[in-house]
């Protein structure tokens, strides 16, 4: 008898660890702390960079409109196409008067100004500026379709499988898709670039001085900007980025640190700017 209770319980404990492994294969543990919060957001990818692991995944492998998320790429492809930073990399004309018709986020440069290519990626990474994106691919490789075929390359190179970029800006067109995983393995990749973590971090910036602007232009981070009437209990929120479009809704993907750690965060879907900022803090705060 005492011979099968053994047998018993040695085959329960087996039982117990396989159940355990299964339900953290399928990563109901990993996600059960988030199970009592409701999200506006539809898509959802959280990520540790610190311990290299997934913290959550809600439809984050959907592919949708990523907005001007894209312009995250945008950056990363423009500076890894650049020698010198410094360098004068005027704003497009025709893509600036292109942009103002289709009513896009602008950072406040004008036709034909004589920027840099720093100001333009300050402007399209912080402002979110639909001519500095254009910019970009225009002065480095003379048109928006040859920019968003190194655009494609780079998403190849770094494994986003189910994402696809038409142009530059963000802008709703039936092929330019991703989804918040892939976002988020875009950052986490493109972190790695000094320059990049300095812009996609950096609160505000002062364009160079210009016969337009001659005391330059105060750009500030829509995300950091957005944050400051909010609390952040025992977590910060070090930079990031918004899009909104009509297909794309709400989106921000942002990177915060808690306890020593470093998450990127991926929320897109949302039906307001409010929701979207609220699904950031409530996933940071229970984190």
């Amino acid at each position: 008898m005492k011979k099968n209770r053994k047998i018993l319980l040695i085959i329960g404990i087996f039982l117990i660890v396989i159940t355990a492994l299964i339900l953290v294969y399928f990563g109901i543990f990993k996600n059960n702390k988030f199970k009592d919060l409701t999200f506006e957001s539809k898509n959802i990818y959280v990520y540790n960079i610190t311990d290299e692991k997934e913290v959550l995944n809600i439809n984050g492998e959907e592919k949708v409109a990523p907005a001007s998320l894209t312009k995250i790429m945008t950056v990363i492809a423009s500076l890894e196409n650049i020698d010198d930073l410094s360098a004068l990399a005027p704003v497009d004309k025709a893509s600036y008067q292109e942009m103002v018709a289709v009513n896009s986020s602008m950072a406040g440069f004008y036709g034909k100004e004589q920027t840099t290519y720093r100001d333009l990626l300050y402007g399209t990474m912080l402002a979110s500026g639909g001519e500095c994106a254009n910019s970009l691919a225009i002065n480095i490789s003379k048109t928006t379709e040859e920019f968003v075929k190194l655009m494609n390359e780079k998403s190849k190179e770094i494994g986003l499988n189910n994402t696809n970029f038409t142009n530059p800006e963000g802008l709703d067109e039936e092929n330019n898709y991703s989804t918040a995983k892939d976002i988020s393995e875009l950052i986490k990749n493109s972190l790695k670039n000094s320059e990049f973590r300095e812009i996609f971090t950096k609160e505000e910036y002062i364009s160079t001085s210009t016969l337009d602007h001659p005391e330059g232009i105060e750009i500030k981070s829509t995300v950091l900007t957005a944050l400051s009437d909010y609390e952040q209990k025992d977590f910060k929120i070090i930079g990031g980025k918004s899009g909104t479009t009509e297909n794309a809704g709400f989106c921000w993907a942002t990177i915060a640190e808690k306890n020593n750690k470093e998450y990127i965060c991926v929320v897109m879907g949302s039906e307001t700017n409010e929701g979207r900022i609220e699904d950031t803090l409530k996933i940071m705060d229970e984190i």
